[in-house]
């Protein structure tokens, strides 16, 4: 884990909260500041999800394809459907943000159908139906045909979750994107894409609480595959934490680019 190692949930959540109550005090972002942190946010975002997958595209060659929607000499064309399907599931998340209400499974195959567009037409959008297993991980999914009943329990979750979210009796925000996260990532319901999924879903829930993103980056990626073998293993804390982390660094970035 990074050097907040020793930082327990409770303490990190309440300084993201005091961070979050500093940027409501100061002043709003003019409109070009806005769309200037938005790039830069939307950047890092895919890129990084993109990079812990496996894609060899760099940061500016991520940016090159995102602006101009060039290809890359020397890099595979499902590199560049890569990025230019991130950014499509970012806006579709963004546009379901602003609907009342938690996603569906309808939203989440939606999700998964955008992911892989044009690079597995023949599994975007599916359940899969066989066994997967995860590289490195002695985590076994439940095989294809336990799928959509653990899907619609995860859906039923999402809705109870959401209800409770600002009753005081429920998850806190970040906790509760983090566990949604976790848990689609344990139940692997897709043949490939579950964990870009998992974090556009992820980043979706903190949205509709008001709460920055979480970019989980590519030079964490063993911390991050770390802290989920750890959720597997029954000590979720450790990828609540991680994941705490990761917005305290976007609630840090924004609070830079704001006057005090």
């Amino acid at each position: 884990m990074s050097q907040e190692q020793g930082t327990s949930l409770a303490t990190l959540l309440a300084r993201i909260d005091a961070k979050q109550a500093e940027l409501a005090r100061r002043r709003p972002l003019s409109s070009a500041e806005a769309a200037r942190l938005h790039e830069y946010l939307d950047l890092e975002w895919t890129y990084n999800s993109n990079a812990i997958e496996g894609s060899t595209l760099t940061r500016q060659e991520t940016l090159v394809v995102l602006k101009h929607g060039l290809t890359v000499g020397g890099k595979r064309l499902a590199e560049h459907l890569e990025v230019i399907n991130h950014q499509a599931a970012i806006d579709y998340v963004e546009s379901l943000a602003t609907r009342r209400g938690p996603p569906s499974e309808a939203d989440v195959l939606a999700l998964h159908a955008i992911v892989l567009r044009s690079i597995d037409d023949q599994h975007a959008g599916v359940y899969r139906s066989g066994q997967v297993y995860i590289a490195g991980s002695e985590h076994v999914p439940p095989p294809g045909a336990a799928v959509p009943g653990r899907m619609e329990e995860y859906a039923g979750w999402l809705a109870r979750s959401g209800a409770e979210v600002g009753t005081g009796s429920g998850l806190h925000p970040v906790e509760r994107a983090a566990h949604a996260h976790f848990w689609l990532v344990d139940i692997h319901p897709f043949v490939d894409g579950n964990g870009r999924v998992a974090r556009l879903l992820m980043n979706l829930l903190l949205m509709q609480t008001g709460y920055p993103i979480a970019i989980i980056r590519n030079d964490d990626r063993a911390a991050y595959y770390a802290a989920l073998e750890a959720g597997h293993e029954g000590r979720l804390q450790a990828f609540l934490v991680f994941v705490g982390e990761a917005v305290d660094r976007t609630v840090d970035i924004m609070l830079s680019v704001t006057d005090a």
